[in-house]
């Protein structure tokens, strides 16, 4: 009764009910240590509480609260019918502030992967042009960038530069852009104006981000400006949208 099976292997899966720790406290650290275990982070649903209840000579509603302290910390998810599952893990930002990517990361702790970095020049077409005030058909820099974490990529990022900065494509782009900006070329990043929407990935996008062509992306332009509202770089960033999550600070 002191051990719960999980692919094959039975783990220990018990509480002392001699010790001064209250029991909810205890049945949350095993709760804790439970929702880690692969098998789980990959959607299995977890015992029910009823279950677990019986497992360890308990009652449900010393299980339940325990599972009401991880389901208001967003670790896990309950739906009436269905069961209990872990909440997939996602990188966040806010939209209350910003910074480039890597500085967002680094101010996390966040610890995430360059799997590609590439750097060309092309036309700029109708849209790029109008997104960066110049003449269509002038030659800018496109730098794309798929990162990611250790489990694989979740964004791939497509920017374009205005000619004015003067960016030869040589930096170390595997700095914090902006840092590079301002450093490098005494161009100040002050305004940025994003459009948020969802689309689905298409077959070449869905190929970068080891996703489903179809699977849903969030879909983020964002034209970055000058302190004189001039613009500096367009960029457009493809996220997987069960890796990703954009939270909204609202005060009135």
């Amino acid at each position: 009764m002191n051990k719960l099976k999980v692919k094959n292997k039975e783990i220990e899966f018990k509480i002392d009910h001699n010790s001064g720790i209250p029991l909810h406290m205890q049945v949350e650290k095993l709760l804790r240590g439970l929702i880690k275990i692969p098998e789980y982070q990959d959607g299995k649903l977890l015992p029910k509480e009823v279950e677990l209840a019986k497992r360890l000579g308990i009652s449900r509603n010393t299980v339940r609260q325990a599972t009401n302290k991880l389901e208001n910390e967003n670790l896990l998810i309950r739906k009436k019918g269905v069961g209990t599952r872990v909440v997939k893990e996602t990188v966040s930002t806010k939209l209350s502030n910003w910074a480039s990517f890597s500085e967002e990361m680094f101010s996390k702790g966040v610890k995430f992967l360059n799997y590609q970095i590439n750097v060309s020049w092309e036309k700029a077409n109708n849209v790029i042009a109008a997104e960066l005030q110049i003449e269509e058909g002038k030659e800018v820099m496109k730098l794309e960038r798929l990162r990611g974490l250790d489990d694989g990529p979740f964004v791939n990022f497509v920017s374009y530069f205005h000619p004015r900065i003067g960016l030869t494509g040589k930096e170390d782009f595997s700095r914090h852009l902006y840092e590079i900006l301002e450093q490098d070329y005494a161009t100040v990043p002050s305004i940025s104006k994003e459009k948020i929407n969802a689309i689905t990935a298409n077959r070449d996008i869905a190929k970068k981000l080891k996703v489903e062509a179809g699977s849903p992306l969030l879909y983020r332009r964002r034209l970055v400006c000058d302190p004189g509202d001039r613009p500096i770089e367009y960029n457009i960033g493809y996220y997987r949208a069960d890796s990703f999550t954009y939270e909204i600070d609202i005060r009135r």
